[in-house]
């Protein structure tokens, strides 16, 4: 990829902060948008305006035309049929309609839902819910010293047949690529349907469902360069057809009598109301740009990125980094910590505020992963995440921004000796 080419399409990186050129190293919790998405929105706006599946007039057919050419982009963006495409508002509430409308109505007392060590709260939360409200158990597969998942542990415990498993593809702080599809067949071997958090995978990697073989694929828009308030839920046909309507109202019915209604076809069952429709317009545009770049390039640009910053990380001294050794396949981010020459912690949130000044975006806390971060016995972490627009030269600028921070915090030390 021609990057410094690429970088022209993505107006913000043009911004300073603090007097700074902006280095965006936060693309996990969202990316930045190109302009012809962001152009997309306004087009819709001033051109095509009007609510869909509702008027027969020029703008009605012309926005709902718009709006499922994006379902079938997004279907076969991930070799899906497009009937399988749900739009919903985030990956959250994807997983959310898989627990409440496809799973709750057929868990029992004792029943066991199986997740990971290392699940994202949208990805436990929910399952919390339920669990508590059917006196179900959430048992969780565990994780090894290096982060990965113990695959051993899971296959014991897939044996005993739980009542479903959820989990992410990749970790959003230990950068962990889970052997989603070994670990698919091994549950399916034993009759149990799994729900993979795409979140931090869709928009890193070439994801073919029909290859992976999930029953159900939850990701965002705006992890993946389109706009937020756009969520997708992958579900296998057969398995959304026995799934009822978890929210009423237009749009998502056949028939509606005082005594009854009649709920539509696949996907609409699921659309109630008016839904986000310029964004997942819109978010047309960041598939056509991610699919004009090539989701190999983008998944070569981020091992080569991410080599890189564990590379520099790894010259620095009392840095303690999470998740897969050098020289392992991870995501694209990367989660430490920093310590002072007194081995005592620099709290990622002072540090993530200190390197704000020099213009550099970094997530400092738990990333939505707290009890992963209760497991490795952290009170938080920083964090450093990339995409297609991340440079060797931006990761040089964080290194030294990093190196500062240290020498201040080693200064304060010898000041109150």
């Amino acid at each position: 990829m021609d990057i410094t080419n690429l970088r022209k399409d993505f107006p913000i990186l043009k911004r300073k902060i603090n007097g700074k050129d902006l280095i965006y190293l936060d693309s996990a919790a969202t990316t930045q948008r190109p302009s012809s998405v962001i152009e997309a929105i306004k087009e819709f706006y001033e051109n095509n305006n009007a609510n869909i599946n509702r008027g027969i007039h020029t703008l009605g057919d012309e926005a709902t035309r718009m709006y499922e050419e994006t379902r079938k982009k997004v279907a076969a963006f991930i070799n899906a049929n497009y009937k399988e495409i749900v739009f919903v508002r985030n990956a959250t509430e994807a997983i959310n309609l898989v627990v409440h409308a496809y799973v709750k109505p057929k868990l029992k007392e004792n029943d066991v839902i199986l997740l990971t060590e290392m699940e994202h709260h949208a990805n436990l939360v929910s399952w919390q819910i339920i669990a508590k409200e059917k006196r179900a158990k959430i048992e969780y597969i565990p994780i090894t010293e290096e982060g990965e998942l113990d695959i051993k542990k899971a296959k014991e415990m897939l044996a005993k047949k739980p009542r479903f498993l959820a989990l992410t593809h990749i970790s959003n702080v230990l950068g962990t690529i889970n052997p989603v599809k070994e670990i698919i067949k091994i549950a399916h071997d034993n009759e149990v349907e799994v729900l993979i958090d795409g979140a931090q995978s869709v928009p890193h990697m070439k994801t073919d469902v029909k290859d992976l073989d999930c029953d159900f694929l939850a990701f965002s828009s705006h992890k993946m360069l389109g706009p937020t308030g756009v969520g997708i839920l992958y579900g296998k046909k057969h398995l959304l057809e026995k799934m009822e309507p978890l929210f009423g109202g237009g749009d998502m019915i056949k028939e509606v009598h005082f005594d009854h209604f009649v709920a539509d076809d696949i996907p609409s069952r699921f659309e109630a109301g008016t839904p986000n429709i310029a964004d997942v317009i819109a978010f047309a545009k960041a598939i056509e740009y991610l699919e004009k770049t090539g989701m190999k390039n983008v998944e070569e640009h981020d091992k080569e990125i991410t080599k890189y910053a564990l590379e520099k990380l790894s010259k620095i001294k009392n840095i303690k980094v999470y998740g897969p050794k050098s020289g392992k396949e991870r995501g694209a981010l990367v989660a430490f910590n920093s310590y002072d020459n007194e081995g005592r912690m620099i709290h990622a949130h002072d540090l993530a505020t200190i390197i704000d000044e020099q213009g550099i975006c970094m997530r400092a806390g738990h990333h939505c992963a707290m009890p992963l971060h209760e497991k490795l016995d952290i009170p938080a972490s920083a964090r450093i995440s990339f995409y297609i627009y991340t440079t060797k030269e931006e990761i040089d600028m964080f290194i030294q921004a990093l190196e500062n921070v240290k020498k201040i915090f080693n200064k304060e030390i010898e000041v109150l000796e």
